[in-house]
């Protein structure tokens, strides 16, 4: 775990400041950082504002080209960055990968967009008049992303933004302020290959949650992106409301999968282990519930404890070969993780997993069996979102029980079923109050063409797919007259002069 040699594949200097940071792999510190202060951010959003006004006026798909070479440039770095994303964040290596390849993923994307920020003509009821909707720059904007997708999430709102004309002024978490770096030195890469820009087009800040509150506060970031939890939404929303300001909120999710008695369990198991274990339970879409039908409830929890019993040799050291789950990111999250499994023994008819494993190895890191809870129904403490490896198995007796149970959680981002049977599949995605709902596949994960994002105490807030690329904008109606004669007035009434 050689994170000099890393940051240097990647033409990182190794940073310097006061503020450590550590692995969760095992607890060590690979490295400092400086966190900002006011001024240092008030320079930099000043310097994003300065180039806001060089960006806007380069054509959309020029803009594009940036976007291009950059996608390139992670496709060179694409291993090392990968690995730094692992040790700073403890996910498994492969998925390291996978966010990697992500980002090159919304890169390509966002260079069609570019091409495509389509407005529309609209008829207009008087004569010789045309009319326009039209879609500008909207202006810096700023991102403020959690620990468990460091570098896919700020990707999917910076490549959009700058396609779309704004600059990104962007705070990482303070757990994964490296990988932050590390962007940030593959972006100023591709700005040299091509030919030059703005060096405010793309800053990072570092701190705390006071540095996150003057970024929020400041009326010259028209957009906020923020990922990360309930009460980290509910603190940001507001403020942005407060001066007008518009955010984008990716927040809890609480997410189930329904079983039905049609369901092929085959196709339903690997998906629900997944959803349930991968990235150590630390993702937005990680299955929290699986919603299962009473003639295979007992079956359903065998079979899925029995899959977990049978991985806990392959917990252990993200960055080693054959290890599928890793650490939680800190001791914190393992707290919270055992205070949820001890007000859930109280209603559970049995829970199996959810202790520390390999403390002896790893005394300051912490790495858990993942915790499976068998409930006679759903209770109150299932409504909360715990950021850990701990699924509740649920059952139900109809379709319609199914999802009432489904939609009493506050949160409504990813939800799935698992059916042979058309009518279910379709009642399901009518019904599922969530803004991702799938068929047969788990609720982990999403391709990048789809737009990401969920409702209620989710924040209601879309990333990357689809019309996603109209958050970073604003609409322009425009009316034209063309005629030779006086034109006429609105509501028929006339001035003459």
């Amino acid at each position: 775990m050689d994170v000099r040699e890393t940051l240097n594949l990647l033409n990182v200097a190794p940073p310097v400041g006061d503020m450590p940071v550590r692995t969760p792999i095992d607890g060590s510190e690979i490295g400092r950082v400086a966190y900002d202060t006011k001024d240092s951010l008030d320079k930099k959003i000043a310097a994003a504002t300065a180039a806001f006004r060089e960006w806007r006026e380069v054509p959309a798909p020029k803009r594009g080209d940036l976007v291009r070479i950059f996608g390139n440039v992670l496709r060179d770095h694409k291993e090392p960055l990968a690995h730094l994303v692992s040790i700073e964040c403890g996910k498994i290596l492969e998925e390291g990968r996978g966010e990697v390849q992500e980002m090159i993923d919304v890169c390509d994307f966002a260079v069609g967009l570019s091409r495509q920020l389509y407005g529309l003509t609209i008829q207009s009821e008087r004569p010789d008049h045309t009319m326009q909707e039209n879609w500008l720059p909207l202006g810096p904007v700023g991102v403020i992303s959690a620990f468990n997708f460091p570098v896919a999430v700020w990707a999917w709102n910076a490549a959009l933004a700058l396609v779309c004309g704004d600059p990104v002024v962007w705070k990482p978490s303070e757990k994964t302020p490296m990988t932050a770096l590390a962007c940030h030195a593959l972006f100023h890469q591709a700005v040299l290959r091509y030919g030059g820009a703005h060096p405010g087009l793309c800053s990072v800040v570092h701190g705390a949650r006071d540095v996150g509150e003057w970024l929020v506060d400041d009326p010259r970031l028209p957009l906020v992106s923020a990922t990360g939890s309930v009460p980290m939404g509910r603190a940001v929303g507001p403020r942005v409301a407060a001066r007008f300001g518009r955010s984008l909120l990716e927040l809890g999710g609480n997410n189930a999968v329904v079983v039905t008695p049609s369901a092929d369990l085959g196709v339903a198991m690997p998906s629900i282990l997944f959803g349930s274990v991968g990235t150590a339970g630390q993702r937005c879409t990680s299955t929290r519930r699986v919603i299962v039908h009473e003639s295979l409830h007992d079956q359903v929890f065998s079979t899925l404890t029995k899959a977990i019993n049978g991985l806990k040799d392959r917990i252990g050291d993200p960055l080693e070969e054959g290890t599928l789950i890793g650490p939680l990111i800190d001791k914190q999250a393992f707290d919270a993780m055992q205070a949820s499994i001890a007000a859930t023994k109280k209603d559970a008819t049995e829970v199996f997993g959810g202790e520390r494993v390999l403390a002896d190895k790893y005394p300051d890191a912490y790495y858990v069996v993942p915790a499976v809870a068998k409930m006679p129904k759903q209770t109150e403490n299932v409504h909360a979102e715990t950021f850990a490896p701990l699924t509740y198995v649920i059952p139900y007796a109809t379709i319609e029980e199914a999802m009432q149970i489904h939609n009493a959680v506050p949160q409504g981002l990813s939800s799935a079923i698992m059916t042979t049977d058309v009518r279910e599949a379709e009642y399901f995605k009518r019904h599922s109050d969530c803004g991702i709902a799938n068929v047969n596949i788990g609720t982990s994960g999403a391709e990048i063409g789809g737009a990401f994002g969920g409702e209620k105490e989710t924040g209601g807030g879309r990333e990357s797919g689809s019309d996603s690329w109209k958050a970073y904008m604003r609409r322009q109606t425009s009316t034209t007259y063309f005629g030779t004669e006086r034109p006429a007035l609105a509501q028929g009434i006339k001035f003459e002069v």
